[in-house]
């Protein structure tokens, strides 16, 4: 269980790094660390499972959010390439929130792109640029999926005496979600920008 490490340079004051280490996991994914936090292990096990979910999927969302925001074309461009990245930057900070309450909880949070990309069940868009309809319209289906999520991981955290992670799931994640989803659904709308007065 000792991580190895190369001695070259300790015999000139040992200025330099350790470098190329070669360790071992001290905590698997899906495994819950005994904390004193007032919850019993099975709450904290089912919340941390529900959450690095909600996680996986919600940097899934932020990415998505980034690729529409590069490749977003059309008249309605500056107005929703803006918007696109602001709402990405949110989406980054409930990334953050989401993983530091697994490791408050005592898990694994999912950080790996690779290990996300398994567990998300957010569609993959295509590789290339799709119409703005279809960009917007996948957004607010990937929104749909974590709100459904996070409704239910809530209401059962609630049920098990998990008042923080109850908390975090409708106070940041539900309320950030609803919003963001209200303002792309308002751009599906097909109304005109002005009315003529002889129409």
């Amino acid at each position: 269980m000792a991580v190895k490490r190369t001695t070259k340079g300790r015999h000139n004051g040992g200025s330099q790094p350790w470098l190329h280490l070669d360790g071992h996991q001290i905590q698997e994914f899906g495994t819950v660390r005994q904390f004193p936090l007032g919850l019993s292990r099975d709450a904290r096990m089912y919340s941390c499972q529900r959450l690095n979910q909600i996680l996986a999927d919600t940097q899934i969302l932020y990415s998505l959010y980034k690729k529409h925001h590069w490749l977003m074309r059309g008249p309605t461009f500056y107005q929703l390439h803006l918007l696109l990245d602001k709402h990405a930057g949110e989406q980054l900070e409930l990334v953050d929130l989401l993983a530091e309450r697994v490791q408050t909880l005592g898990g694994v949070a999912v950080g790996d792109p690779r290990h996300v990309a398994e567990i998300t069940v957010i569609p993959r868009p295509p590789d290339g640029a799709e119409e703005v309809p279809a960009m917007l319209s996948r957004l607010i289906e990937a929104h749909e999926t974590i709100l459904v999520a996070a409704h239910d991981a809530a209401s059962r955290a609630d049920e098990m005496g998990d008042d923080g992670t109850n908390d975090l799931l409708v106070s940041n994640v539900v309320r950030t979600g609803e919003l963001q989803s209200w303002f792309l659904i308002e751009h599906l709308v097909d109304t005109p920008l002005v009315e003529s007065p002889h129409g």
